[in-house]
């Protein structure tokens, strides 16, 4: 018997094995049509490393952490393995993993081919960042602005704006916002319901890419908030003895995502030449979640780490034996293999949205 289950187990890390590689295909671009780089902003979901860098309790550049990861190198990714930033990266056939800007290793190559900004915590809330001590949007920005002045030193200003016009601009950020700001500030709540949060949070959002848009970006892509309330950590705290998903959670986030469609349409009508692109994440992952067992995964309600409940950063330890069963690594973030089907999915359907 116990000859019979590793089989079937190793069975399945095979099927993983090759859906994986399938998701590993260079995404075909019309024959005039280039992405060079892609620049990156937001929050843990794609942080790559930058808090390593500052400082801030936010930070993951320790084991379990990144024990998939090449090397099984802990590089303060927030996951596993590689993040959403890698992927976007790596199927668009442009390189292997999206490095942080802050790393002082980067060399001109890193420069020409994309960068990323984003910092673990941080939101479209000003508070949010405020709160967790880490680079908020805000200074992001201004690390963009650095990182320009570096390329038109390396490659000319000529060459800078031609890159900065093609690139692919990605902002991913909200769930801190309704996660660790909103509901767990009263005054937040105090002064903003429902509606007014978003306004606020939609306003930061648009502020944002067309700040992008100033500076030379065409191609902007803003990730919509996901299921929070149905990821471990929430439905510990707020779904009851049966850990069910947090509805007000959920509700927050797709009243955000509704708004955030409406406003990125309205900004294309207004900017020439602008492609800003609301890029869906809450229905991909929350099919994830209500149908584990359709992408390979048996278990979606608890995280690898620990008891899989609660477990996040510095209380993340003991992982599970088993990592491919999981969508979520810890109890607030996805596992690399749950991150590359979602971005496998994202850039298949919306890469041409750009073009």
């Amino acid at each position: 018997m116990p000859y019979i289950q590793m089989s079937t187990s190793w069975f399945r890390v095979i099927i993983l094995i090759l859906v994986c590689d399938a998701a590993r295909a260079v995404v075909k671009l019309p024959g005039n049509k280039t992405i060079p780089a892609v620049i990156m902003f937001g929050d843990s979901i794609v942080d790559t490393g930058n808090n390593n860098y500052i400082e801030t309790i936010f930070k993951v550049n320790y084991p379990p952490y990144g024990r998939d990861f090449s090397g099984g190198v802990p590089t303060g990714r927030f996951c596993n393995g590689k993040v959403p930033s890698d992927f976007l990266v790596e199927e668009l056939g442009i390189k292997e993993f999206l490095p942080p800007y802050l790393d002082p290793s980067l060399d001109t190559d890193d420069l020409k081919t994309g960068v990323n900004f984003a910092s673990g915590g941080a939101g479209f809330d000003p508070l949010t960042s405020e709160l967790a001590k880490v680079i908020s949007l805000s200074a992001q920005i201004d690390l963009f602005n650095e990182y320009v002045a570096k390329l038109k030193v390396a490659v000319g200003a000529e060459t800078t704006s031609t890159i900065l016009s093609n690139s692919l601009f990605v902002v991913v950020a909200g769930s801190n916002d309704i996660t660790n700001t909103y509901f767990n500030n009263p005054i937040r709540r105090l002064h903003y319901d429902y509606s007014s949060y978003t306004d606020l949070l939609v306003d930061s959002a648009s502020g944002f890419a067309q700040e992008l848009y100033k500076l030379g970006a065409r191609r902007i892509g803003v990730f919509g908030i996901p299921p929070i309330g149905c990821l471990p950590s929430q439905r510990t705290l707020q779904g009851g003895v049966e850990r069910n998903c947090a509805d007000n959670y959920n509700e927050l986030a797709q009243l955000f995502n509704a708004k955030l469609s409406v406003e990125l349409n309205s900004l294309n009508n207004r900017l020439p030449q602008a492609r800003m692109v609301y890029l869906d994440v809450y229905n991909s992952l929350m099919e994830v979640i209500l149908n584990p067992k359709k992408y390979g995964f048996s278990i979606a309600n608890k995280g690898c780490c620990g008891t899989g409940t609660i477990e996040v950063a510095f209380l993340c330890k003991c992982p599970c034996p088993d990592v491919y069963n999981y969508v979520f690594w810890d109890s607030f973030h996805p596992t690399e293999t749950t991150y590359r089907i979602l971005v496998h999915q994202t850039v298949k359907k919306q890469i041409s949205s750009f073009l």
